[in-house]
């Protein structure tokens, strides 16, 4: 087994209320960031697992943000980096 370290982001899903973003934008809008059109406020996690390959750590990741780590009815993913830890 191969020790990796994986990045995953989480974001609210285009179209689902976001305060946060809307907060954010308006306040880079305040400071004559104009050019700002929209901003989503999520979560980044990393996640260090024991793998047989970086396919396989790949996968695991997938299966947990499926099950747990994201809403599947609110919140999209993306699975940022993996990488020998």
């Amino acid at each position: 087994m191969t020790r990796f370290r994986i990045a995953l982001h989480i974001v609210p899903r285009r179209g689902i209320l976001d305060p946060q973003g809307k907060a954010v934008a308006d306040a880079l809008h305040s400071l004559d960031f104009a050019q700002v059109t929209d901003v989503r406020v999520g979560r980044f996690i990393v996640v260090d697992l024991d793998a047989t390959s970086a396919v396989a750590a790949r996968a695991d990741a997938r299966t947990m943000c499926e099950q747990l780590l994201a809403n599947p009815v609110t919140e999209d993913f993306d699975i940022a980096s993996v990488e020998h830890a």
